[in-house]
């Protein structure tokens, strides 16, 4: 940032609160959370930004870049409100997205159903056409047949087109022939090519992903365009950049045409603002645990290095990257951090079923009408009514006032639909539903760590969102964390996040390389392939080379098996000696996975090699004051900690007051969350303004 007059700004939707964040060129901080506008997304994101520039008296000229993280296009599949899509395919495939691949969530549930697909079969429709898996054109597309099916495309109100043919992401031309009809004759629908959103073998996983982005594509679309009008009208013209799954940035146009890699974008930020704060603590390895009003989501940063996976899934009970579960949602094959998400958040829904058992979730209150305790309208008790109940909330007004907490209307709600079914006291249920939504969410922070062969132990939890601080501990317990970081602002954290990340842009080739071919030459003549019109999509967008940095990656595996494993190659200049590092790199990782190594009767192949291009960042400098912070005043709140401990009348203090370690029971009341420190946990804030837990065995 040049000077104080040049200002960046984040915004980063979530299910329940919509939080934006504006830091000036000497790093002073204005932040604000509103509740989430669910029709109509955007108005939140206006609304706070406008009250940002009044509070900081910055004009919208000042601001230089918006950072955008949303959850449109993911709501848009659970609510299945995206755009009516047909699926047009080599003849002979049309039932490939409804076949998908033998995978169940869970193995011995014999009732599981695969869940229906985005396209109905009557919107499925095949073309003849067909090349060869080695380029030879065998049935070339008919003119005549693309006229009749572009009547029966307008017969059907067809808002949105997916094209995927079989041997396209190796020989585009079929598709881009196709691509150029649709365009001509039928403008006004929306088109989404394989070969342009995901140049990857695999005709499942490339349909699937190819359909999710013609899904998703009008609703984003007019989402960034509603957003970009509103924005004007404030006054700010800078350029609308729009966080990917993978961490990175890439303008509005770009997500535009393929939201399919935007679907993670708040949850991603998250990750990146965890992996600087890691780094400001010389941490190498933690967990991130982000916890907000609808969903949990937990990533590792192993080595100081962030987890990424080269697909996952949204929609299932458990979303993740993880190989060994799925079948259960979405797939989308794109870039992304490796992030699990359940439904557990501080909207979560709690019930008792017709078996007489306490559920919670994954159905959430969210922003509207929100928990029973936000008076808005809200009639189902939530696990954000239990924190109230357990004393973990401060009653009264929260987030400026945004949100006022009543107790009163909490314990109702609780005891009326909870308690007294299950006849137990109102703490009881309280605490049944808190430590049930903490089961909930250990499968999200088991499946990156245990699942993954790495040992917790290792690993410090950093926790944020609006609700993670006050779950932190209890679940840094279960499962054996030592240490747990609450950095500062941690209910506005993602959208701190969006600041820490540059343009980025992904690219991947197919290929089968094994043997004699496996040579740094022939991976050496891909990546130049797509590092050229990479260079020139960032020259569009201003960028000049030496701001671009590339690094790569293969998509390596045993000759024969039916999953990869992602390595990324160590040296910028591909030599013989890059090759034998990857053989090396891709050992030590399958014996960390699978519990051996090298197969001697059996060579590796690298089914895809990768690039990445990201603008040289040059980083956020920013400080919260900690006289943000504070809650104004020392005072207690009687708060229960469960069967061990019961209720604590329990000191409540602000976070510049824990430079010294001290002892729980503590209560760190905050603008946007509360950290629960139980009574056997050390506490103290480091130099950086970070609360840092020690958990005792």
């Amino acid at each position: 940032m040049a000077d104080a007059t040049t200002c960046r700004m984040g915004a980063d939707v979530g299910g329940t609160f919509t939080d934006v964040i504006l830091v000036d060129g000497q790093g002073r901080v204005w932040t604000r959370k509103v509740p989430s506008t669910p029709r109509d997304f955007e108005q939140a994101v206006l609304l706070a930004a406008e009250q940002l520039l009044n509070e900081s008296q910055v004009g919208g000229s000042a601001v230089s870049e918006l950072a955008h993280g949303t959850t449109v296009a993911t709501n848009a599949i659970l609510e299945q409100r995206g755009a009516r899509t047909a699926l047009v395919t080599t003849k002979g495939f049309r039932d490939v997205l409804e076949l998908r691949r033998i995978r169940a969530p869970q193995l011995y549930d014999l009732f599981f159903e695969k869940p229906r697909p985005l396209v109905d079969r009557y919107l499925r429709f095949e073309l003849s056409e067909r090349i060869s898996a080695s380029g030879e054109v065998l049935v070339a597309p008919s003119e005549s047949e693309l006229f009749e099916l572009k009547d029966r495309l307008i017969a059907e109100s067809v808002e949105s087109i997916a094209v995927c043919f079989l041997h396209s992401y190796a020989f585009p031309r079929h598709e881009q022939i196709a691509g150029d009809f649709f365009r001509e004759h039928l403008p006004h629908v929306h088109l989404s090519l394989s070969c342009e959103v995901l140049r990857e073998r695999r005709e499942y996983e490339r349909t699937a992903t190819t359909v999710v982005n013609a899904y998703v594509q009008p609703v984003v679309q007019r989402y960034l365009q509603t957003m970009s009008d509103g924005l004007q009208e404030l006054g700010i013209n800078a350029p609308l950049l729009i966080m990917q799954s993978s961490g990175g940035l890439t303008p509005g146009d770009d997500a535009s045409r393929r939201p399919v890699y935007a679907l993670e974008s708040g949850p991603a930020a998250g990750v990146l603002a965890a992996g600087h704060t890691a780094r400001q603590l010389g941490i190498e390895n933690v967990i991130s645990f982000d916890m907000g009003g609808t969903t949990a989501k937990a990533s590792i940063i192993e080595a100081d290095r962030i987890s990424y996976s080269p697909e996952y899934e949204v929609g299932a009970a458990l979303s993740a990257g993880n190989r060994l579960v799925g079948g259960g949602g979405e797939l989308i094959r794109a870039p992304t951090i490796d992030i699990a998400e359940v439904g557990a958040g501080g909207g979560s829904i709690a019930s008792v079923d017709r078996g007489g058992g306490l559920r919670v979730g994954p159905h959430s209150a969210g922003a509207v009408p929100g928990p029973v305790c936000y008076n808005q309208g809200g009639t189902q008790a939530t696990l954000t009514d239990a924190n109230v109940v357990l004393g973990f909330i401060r009653p009264g007004r929260l987030a400026d006032g945004q949100v006022c907490i009543d107790p009163e209307a909490a314990r109702r709600a609780i005891h009326d639909q909870i308690a007294k079914p299950l006849g137990m006291t109102l703490l009881e249920a309280a605490d049944g539903i808190h430590r049930i939504a903490n089961a909930r969410t250990m499968r999200a922070l088991r499946e990156v760590s245990t699942q993954r062969g790495r040992d917790p132990r290792e690993f410090s939890l950093i926790a944020f969102g609006g609700s993670g601080p006050i779950h932190a501990a209890g679940l840094a317990r279960e499962l054996s964390a030592q240490q747990i970081v609450v950095p500062p602002l941690p209910g506005l954290f993602s959208a701190l996040g969006l600041l820490f990340s540059g343009v980025e842009h992904h690219d991947a080739r197919s290929c089968r390389l094994s043997g004699d071919g496996l040579t740094a030459g022939a991976v050496r003549s891909l990546t130049e392939e797509m590092h050229q019109s990479m260079l020139q999509q960032f020259e569009t967008e201003g960028f000049i080379a030496e701001e671009v940095v590339f690094n790569s990656s293969v998509d390596i595996r045993f000759r024969g098996q039916t999953s990869e494993i992602r390595i990324r190659m160590q040296d910028v200049d591909m030599t013989e000696h890059t090759i034998e590092r990857m053989h090396a790199d891709f050992e030590d990782e399958h014996e960390r996975l699978y519990g051996h190594r090298s197969d001697p009767d059996n060579p590796v192949e690298v089914v895809a090699v990768r690039l990445i291009g990201q603008e040289r960042s040059q980083g956020s400098q920013f400080q919260v004051k900690s006289a943000e912070l504070e809650s104004g005043h020392q005072s207690t709140r009687c708060a229960n900690f469960g069967p061990q401990w019961g209720e604590i009348d329990t000191p409540i203090v602000a976070r510049s007051q824990l430079s010294d370690e001290c002892a729980g029971p503590l209560l760190i009341d905050e603008y946007d969350s509360t950290i629960v420190v139980p009574p056997d946990v050390q506490v103290h804030r480091e130099p950086h303004g970070n609360i840092v837990m020690r958990m005792k065995y």
